[in-house]
């Protein structure tokens, strides 16, 4: 286990000591009692205020490296990650899912802002902070909420979670009157940073909506939303339910198009199996018509036979008498 430090606290306030206990070379270890990560996501990460941490050991400061080696089973590397987390995305659970995997046995504890520090800071969300606390207590890489988190961290919030290392992208957060509101945490060396997500975020989704705001709001008219509910002038809706009958219109036609094609499309595959077979038939037919009538055909052999055999028909039987008779003369 890593040396306990006998500083009191950094420059920046923080203590590199997070334990309340003196230092002692002769201390005896106590076992940590600390919430662990959770092994099975058959149901939502607890919020801070109901795991009860009662841990009496010592909370020895950790340095990334070390935490990076790896640390007792009974002492897991608290990491903590904080946002807003409104409209959670895959962003959001990328960059928690890097926090909870920066270390080789992590603790992953994630802050959430409340409604009110958020609108006087950032502005407003579209959720309200209660959904957005139960969005982060069901992402698979959380293993604690904490609600109402601060919006600058402080010395004694850092002791009370007892965390190790904070989690975040590395651009500088410029907020609260602050250039950067992660400055302190890097100058104490407990900043990890992340990565970010491109081309996925909360501002990003809200834009596409505002963007295709007419399209949304037909959406919701057409799935039983009220204009109230929208809040759409009485004129609006009556716009956007006309523009929604007429694509229902449009949507009739283009089915009947698609079918009319479809059916011309099988008129013409069977004409041309027709003509095919017909080609087929004709060639076959009148290579049977030129067999049985053409100059040498069986007709002109059968008809030649048949008047050869009228001609011997027709034709008198010489008598035997006048056989012998032309015998004799030749004798």
């Amino acid at each position: 286990m890593p040396v306990v430090t006998t500083d009191a606290e950094s420059e920046t306030g923080i203590p590199k000591s997070l334990s309340n206990e003196p230092p002692s070379e002769t201390m005896e270890e106590i076992e940590h009692t600390c919430p662990q990560p959770r092994l099975t996501l058959t149901a939502p990460a607890p919020f801070a205020d109901e795991t009860n941490c009662q841990c009496q050991a010592p909370h020895e400061k950790l340095t990334i490296a070390q935490a990076r080696l790896g640390t007792p089973v009974d002492r897991p590397v608290r990491v903590y990650a904080d946002g807003i987390f409104d409209l959670f995305h895959s962003g959001h659970a990328r960059a928690l899912m890097q926090a909870k995997t920066l270390f080789p046995n992590s603790y992953l504890l994630v802050g959430v802002c409340s409604d009110d520090l958020t609108h006087k800071f950032k502005g407003f969300t579209v959720m309200n902070e209660a959904e957005r606390y139960e969005a982060l207590r069901h992402c698979r890489y959380v293993d604690e909420v904490i609600r109402n988190a601060p919006w600058t961290l402080t010395p004694e919030f850092l002791e009370k979670h007892k965390i190790d290392f904070v989690a975040h992208d590395d651009i500088p957060y410029s907020s609260a009157g602050s250039d950067d509101v992660y400055k302190h945490i890097k100058e104490a060396g407990m900043f990890v940073p992340t990565q970010r997500t491109e081309g996925i975020s909360t501002s990003d989704i809200i834009t596409r909506i505002v963007r295709d705001y007419d399209v949304y709001a037909r959406r919701n008219l057409q799935r039983g939303y009220t204009a109230k509910e929208l809040n759409v002038s009485f004129i609006n809706e009556k716009r956007y339910r006309f523009q929604n009958q007429v694509d229902k219109m449009k949507e009739k036609v283009k089915n009947v198009e698609e079918r009319s094609k479809e059916f011309v499309n099988r008129v013409e595959e069977k004409s041309h199996d027709l003509i095919q077979k017909w080609e087929e038939k004709s060639r076959e037919f009148i290579g049977n018509f030129l067999e049985l009538f053409g100059p040498d055909g069986a007709w002109k052999q059968m008809f030649q036979e048949r008047s050869s055999r009228m001609l011997q028909a027709l034709s008198p039987k010489q008598s035997p008498l006048k056989s012998w008779v032309r015998r004799r003369d030749f004798e």
